[in-house]
């Protein structure tokens, strides 16, 4: 668990996201000030900081890790445009917020409002995360029942108008368009990895010995004979994969050495790469399967582009400031915040004391 300093709490918010400690103090802020206006529509920093420190934690506890570091270093880290990476994160989360926003302010146009019992759901979500956590916690995470909920709302209505601003676009999609193509290759590595998993780059010798298998393979099954057969042989595994002329996987020479073979059946040559060795073995020219899930995926990509177009379109139109001076209260630096994942894991840190529970996750879209 990352510590920035003493103070720990435990937040909980049924149906938003898991139990959360929090550590350090950031002092107090005026949740109510105005830390960007969007229209004619204020956002309150209680509002974004509740936001921001929810992101916060899930960057601090499940990517720091992976990233081989700690909390305190990530958000040091450079991450370009002479920004750190908590800069660069905050100014996500900014824009991320105000899109929630403008969203919102277009709800109307799409008849799309959260109903009665969308609504109580919320206040119940809003008024459990405050029975759950003292006023010190509170405080940290600016996690007042009107804030919680407006962001709850704004998430719900974000839900909600995603398949809205989806709607309408051509899904029609032809096998032409969309086919993809199917072969098996096999891959001659210029690395050896050891039992402890360690790998050695070959030797100019060895790579040449490589190159004479992989030239065998090649023309013994030019030849007729079963690629498996005399990859088995040969020690080295047959592997398959869909593609089409923009592909890049298993790598983009072997792509553009299969993608011009004119019939199933044909076979490259030697591929080489800076990495290994490949050859391949033209399957289908037309992989059913491969190319119907090709035609979703272009279907799902005009709607993101629509849905895209709409929000930029949105944003050109909005009035939109922000008042750094106030975002600059949000420090990722000074308070940290960690996920936990049950109560007795809280228990055994020391950071809980208040019966506090994980709750199940909804979902919602940052």
């Amino acid at each position: 668990m990352v510590q920035f300093g003493k103070k720990a709490a435990v937040l909980t918010a049924a149906g938003v996201f898991a139990a959360m400690s929090v550590t350090g103090c950031s002092g107090s802020i005026d949740t109510d000030a105005v830390v960007a206006t969007v229209g004619d529509e204020d956002i309150t920093l209680g509002v974004a900081n509740f936001y921001a420190r929810m992101i916060q934690g899930q960057y601090e506890t499940y990517y720091a890790g992976m990233m081989g570091t700690t909390a305190e270093e990530m958000w040091a880290q450079d991450a370009g445009d002479d920004k750190t990476y908590e800069e660069s994160m905050k100014d996500s989360i900014m824009e991320n917020l105000e899109n929630l926003y403008i969203i919102s302010q277009h709800a109307a146009d799409y008849e799309v409002s959260l109903s009665e019992d969308e609504q109580k759901a919320i206040e119940d979500a809003a008024v459990k995360f405050g029975e759950d956590n003292t006023e010190e916690a509170k405080e940290i995470v600016s996690g007042y029942q009107k804030y919680v909920e407006k962001f709850l709302e704004l998430s719900a209505i974000q839900n909600k108008m995603d398949s809205k601003m989806r709607e309408g676009v051509d899904e029609e999609v032809s096998d032409e368009e969309a086919a993809q193509k199917s072969m098996d290759y096999v891959y001659f590595s210029y690395t050896s990895t050891d039992d402890s998993g360690n790998s050695t780059e070959l030797t100019d010798e060895e790579k040449e010995t490589l190159k004479t298998s992989a030239q065998s393979l090649a023309d013994r099954v030019k030849g007729g004979e079963d690629m498996a057969a005399v990859a088995e042989e040969l020690g080295v595994e047959v592997q398959t994969e869909t593609f089409d002329s923009e592909s890049t996987a298993p790598s983009e020479e072997l792509v553009a050495a299969a993608d011009a073979l004119a019939a199933e059946g044909d076979v490259t040559d030697v591929v080489e790469t800076d990495s290994g060795l490949y050859v391949a073995k033209l399957t289908s020219l037309l992989d059913r399967e491969a190319t119907d899930q090709e035609k979703t995926n272009i279907i799902e990509e005009r709607k993101q582009e629509q849905y895209d177009s709409l929000l930029e379109e949105w944003r050109d139109a909005a009035d939109i400031e922000v008042n750094e001076k106030v975002w600059e209260k949000v420090d990722f630096d000074e308070t940290g915040v960690t996920i936990i994942t049950s109560e007795e894991e809280a228990s055994e840190d020391g950071t809980a004391d208040d019966g506090s529970t994980d709750t199940a996750d909804t979902g919602s879209e940052e």
